[in-house]
């Protein structure tokens, strides 16, 4: 696997070839996908999908095949983006959807972030559906530090009401009968996949009702 190269800036990463952005303009709910493409594999599938089924707004960054770039969270500045800015300009919640990968632990979802009331409620969709070999992990001091969320200048905790920060584990990323990335050049997407996206679809639909 190619190893991870750190980047400093959102201008910085946006100048690399290969590399754009998907945005779509709908609700003030909003999901996003920050690490997309070759870095944090289907993520942006995760995002794009919901993001349709439940009429909210969307804002990848992709990167290409083979592109392995990390721009921390904290770094994503909306004044580097025009993209990035009228998104977050739309939006007063957020669902930020990432890939996380421990080699001690493939199989917790973990759901950081500002909004806890937010993420408690998609935690209970999530268990509704998925595999008992997963774990989904609300309690924020059950999270490693790295992957908490809570940075104030993370996209994800941007809008007045804040957001989710879900970091999707390996074991739900990859299609074990094809042997790779699910939505990953030409793979088909895992059945594990399709039941969290359909978690997080019933979990925004009722939230949204709710509130």
């Amino acid at each position: 696997m190619i190893k991870v190269k750190k980047i400093e800036s959102l201008s910085a990463l946006l100048s690399e070839p290969g590399i754009f952005e998907e945005i779509e303009i709908r609700s003030s709910f909003g999901i996003c996908a920050l690490h997309g493409g070759g870095l944090e594999r289907a993520t942006e599938a995760v995002a794009r999908e919901v993001a349709q089924k439940t009429n909210s707004s969307y804002y990848a960054l992709i990167q290409p095949e083979g592109s392995r770039l990390h721009l921390s969270s904290k770094n994503f500045n909306p004044a580097e983006s025009s993209k990035l800015n009228k998104f977050l300009q739309k939006i007063d919640t957020i669902i930020s959807v990432h890939g996380y990968g421990k080699d001690d632990d493939f199989w917790a979802v973990l759901l950081g972030g500002s909004n806890r009331k937010l993420a408690c409620h998609l935690a209970g969709s999530l268990r509704e559906v998925l595999p008992e070999e997963y774990r989904v992990v609300d309690q924020i001091d059950q999270i490693p530090h790295p992957l908490r969320g809570v940075h104030p200048l993370n996209p994800v905790n941007y809008p007045i009401n804040g957001g989710v920060q879900i970091e999707i584990p390996p074991g739900l990323r990859w299609n074990r009968e094809y042997n790779f990335w699910s939505d990953s050049d030409g793979t088909p997407r895992s059945e594990d996949l399709n039941q969290l996206i359909n978690g997080l679809i019933s979990g925004v639909n009722n939230w949204k009702s709710e509130t």
